[in-house]
């Protein structure tokens, strides 16, 4: 299919769904794209990917009670993060073993839950891998005001994001609640998630969090740079993606993962100052000449 046709049909009234499918990809890859910067600069993948497995009661409770998925995923996903913020301060365990037994748990809950809605297989497989039919006009909506509240937020608080990201006793030592702070930004990271979840499913939204942040990482080091980089490389990765699924017919959030990945793996390479071949390069230019 040809850009053209793509267009075509973006603006044909009988495929509605799909500029729906493609403000909600650009939209969540965008506010995913911002949220996780901090992500990757603070290491904490992990706590990302159990997020998405916290919402997954909530987002199951909503669908069984016909109920707003945005709220029920986000009450779930709060909820279990102050859980894992409380029992933490037991120094016994570490905070990751914490998030392994109580995020887990939440995922394994949502299923239990959904189960016992009619069309079981059909709903998994939508919350797990995403679906670009069906999604209501209101949650374009939804999905704008919640990305406008997330991007917001990160605006008001990036300096104290920042603080604890890179020295939490510093920032202790400066008077900053980092414990709050923690919370808010785990808020964020679920309220990214939640979003998220309709296009490009509940298994793979980490990649909307991670990859666009760690390519835009590679590519430069002022961390400026990188949070608005980041979020143009989701944007665009979202739209390649949408636009390669619909031309060969191919699951839309597999797609986009996959187009993130590959511009992950060009920046890997290519990057002009941390890219392979310029570090190669750079080792050659050091390496002694032998004398003759």
């Amino acid at each position: 299919m040809s850009v053209v046709d793509f267009l075509t049909d973006l603006f044909n009234p009988e495929l509605a769904f799909l500029p729906k499918a493609l403000l909600i990809a650009v939209m969540s890859s965008i506010v995913c794209g911002v949220v996780g910067c901090y992500v990757v600069l603070r290491g904490m993948a992990f706590i990302g990917d159990a997020v998405a497995h916290a919402v997954f009661p909530g987002l199951a409770v909503a669908f069984v009670v016909s109920g707003n998925l945005i709220l029920g995923g986000t009450l779930a996903g709060v909820a279990t993060a102050i859980l894992v913020a409380v029992f933490a301060q037991n120094r016994r365990l570490r905070e990751d073993s914490i998030i392994g037994v109580f995020f887990v748990a939440a995922f394994a809950l949502g299923i239990v839950i959904i189960s016992q809605a009619p069309g079981y297989a059909g709903s998994l497989q939508q919350f797990l891998f995403g679906s670009i039919t069906g999604i209501p006009d209101e949650d374009l909506y939804v999905v704008g005001g919640t990305g406008v509240l997330i991007l917001g937020i990160a605006f008001l608080l990036h300096k104290e994001f920042l603080a604890i990201t890179l020295d939490r006793e510093m920032a202790r030592a400066m008077g900053l609640r980092v414990f709050w702070l923690d919370i808010v930004l785990y808020v964020l990271v679920t309220l990214a998630v939640v979003i998220s979840v309709q296009t490009i499913g509940n298994i793979l939204v980490l990649a909307l969090l991670i990859t666009p942040a760690a390519t835009a990482r590679l590519l430069t080091d002022r961390l400026g740079v990188m949070m608005a980089l980041a979020p143009v490389l989701g944007g665009i990765s979202a739209l390649v993606g949408l636009y390669i699924s619909w031309s060969w017919d191919l699951p839309v959030g597999g797609t986009i993962v996959l187009v993130l990945t590959a511009v992950f793996l060009a920046a890997w390479v290519f990057s002009p100052r941390h890219g392979l071949l310029a570090r190669r390069l750079r080792r050659v230019a050091d390496a002694p000449v032998s004398a003759h």
